[in-house]
């Protein structure tokens, strides 16, 4: 049966429905990035809020503001902004229920003035991002904003916007013009201190068009940090088939999820919020510790096992924790690297949590791709292993692990594996990496040669010596042999 809401009352037979009348919810956020992330996560959040106390004045307006997300506009305009939520977990069959918290899609290469007239409408109290950790425009050593030729050219007298940040600099604007009261930008990207870099990069945006704006939004904008955590891979053909073959439900675009959800956010919204602690979601004065756990043990976690299982042969992240090897290197990177980095974290048992994480990637039914987690490494890498990196050196500790990953991140860069297949990399780099790592017999160091990447670390003998040593044994033995080695310190 076709996801519609004339099905709903059919559908409910079989999965779990919105228990709240959605033609009564009104817009209150706007979403800018609506993918399978945010789907999962800040969606239905909002959705169980509903669920338990009926509709209100936080229904979220989704917007897409690149050509990539016209798939996106048709699936959500074809069922009413109406989707399904997987939850699959192992040994367990998959749990699904239709989220209706989204009741409007915006396409802005379409009609950007349409998501104008959203972001301008005073009951839109919030605007939300996951726009990926590239779409700041920070400079990935510095932390600073840098304005490329896209941007120059969005902010000249009489352009139209086109970014995230171009539509949020026009849109607050026109508020500040009008008198309304401006909207608070709340990041969900895995981003470290992703409030702060969200006010950095608005606040430097608005004032390449004028320098008053910027500072208004400095002094007016409210810009929570968040942490968010769930494991979403993408929604594959049979998933769909699935969802139709064993519930009866026809979407053109579910969502698959692990069971686990994490969200910590800094109460600092001057416009007021939902109310957000009635469904779990954790509300604090400072989300560093939890940033900062998060970052190092799961996504660094993820980049400790994407490239090396990928040349070692496997495609899922479950494959690889189950590759006793493997595991036991994840572990200790996990206890004796990353963990020591981190200050308390309140109310977390981090023992407990990095067990967790290990059960959550060996999760065979969400079938995690290692494709998916080797994507866009130059983003992630940076902002998730290397401040694990420069604090061990820094307080003159072993990094042996985290060279590891790095030297598995430039055999990976190179795009052929151990059997001599293409890789496709997915990466905006990808070209340069590509051709410092294929330097390597003639400078072993060429892959860290950006600083923009890497900082001084080829000039830190305690990364070199291990990188250097790493990289010449994934050429050498391979990188299972390599990981199997590492770990018996031979």
């Amino acid at each position: 049966m076709k996801l519609t809401p004339a099905n709903l009352p059919a559908i409910a037979a079989r999965v779990p429905v919105p228990r709240y009348d959605r033609s009564r919810l009104r817009a209150g956020i706007v979403h800018i990035g609506v993918g399978g992330f945010h789907r999962a996560h800040q969606a239905m959040y909002l959705d169980a809020l509903f669920n338990e106390s009926g509709e209100g004045p936080f229904g979220i307006i989704g917007v897409g503001v690149r050509p990539e997300d016209a798939p996106m506009r048709d699936a959500m305009r074809d069922q009413s902004a109406l989707y399904t939520l997987v939850e699959k977990e192992a040994n367990r069959p998959p749990r699904p229920r239709v989220i209706g918290s989204v009741i409007d899609y915006r396409f802005a290469p379409d009609a950007p003035e349409t998501v104008l007239s959203a972001l301008t409408d005073p009951a839109v109290r919030i605007v939300s991002l996951t726009i990926t950790e590239g779409g700041y425009h920070v400079n990935q050593t510095t932390g600073e904003f840098e304005a490329d030729a896209a941007v120059l050219a969005e902010v000249r007298d009489g352009a139209r916007p086109t970014s995230a940040f171009g539509f949020l600099t026009e849109a607050l604007a026109r508020r500040r013009a009008a008198g309304t009261e401006p909207f608070t930008v709340m990041s969900c990207d895995n981003v470290p201190q992703n409030g702060r870099i969200a006010q950095r990069t608005l606040s430097a945006f608005a004032r390449l068009r004028d320098e008053r704006l910027g500072e208004w939004i400095d002094r007016e904008v409210g810009f929570p940090n968040s942490m968010v955590d769930r494991i979403t891979p993408v929604t594959t053909r049979l998933d769909r088939r699935r969802l139709l073959d064993e519930f009866g439900v026809e979407d053109s675009w579910p969502v698959v999820c692990e069971p686990f959800s994490q969200w910590i956010v800094e109460d600092r919204f001057p416009s007021g919020r939902p109310p957000l602690e009635r469904v779990g979601v954790r509300f604090v004065d400072d989300v560093e510790p939890y940033e900062s756990m998060k970052l190092r043990l799961l996504n660094a976690g993820h980049q400790a096992l994407c490239h090396l299982g990928y040349l070692a042969g496997y495609r899922f992240a479950h494959e690889v924790c189950r590759d006793p090897s493997f595991v036991r290197f994840l572990r200790a990177y996990m206890e004796e690297e990353a963990t020591p980095t981190l200050g308390p974290v309140p109310g977390v048992d981090l023992p407990a949590y990095r067990r967790q994480l290990i059960e959550r990637f060996s999760n065979p039914e969400i079938s995690d791709t290692l494709a998916r987690l080797c994507a866009d490494a130059s983003d992630r890498i940076p902002k998730f292993l290397l401040p694990v990196v420069h604090d061990r050196l820094a307080a003159g500790k072993d990094v042996r692990r985290s060279a590891l990953v790095v030297a598995g991140w430039a055999r990976y860069a190179q795009g052929v594996d151990e059997q001599g297949r293409r890789i496709d990399v997915v990466d905006r780099r990808r070209g340069d990496l590509a051709a410092r790592a294929a330097r390597r017999l003639t400078d072993p160091l060429a892959f860290l040669e950006d600083e923009t990447l890497f900082g001084d670390l080829r000039f830190q003998p305690a990364f070199v010596e291990p990188f250097v040593r790493a990289l010449d044994s994934l050429h050498s033995i391979g990188a299972r042999a390599t990981v199997e080695k590492w770990e018996s310190h031979t």
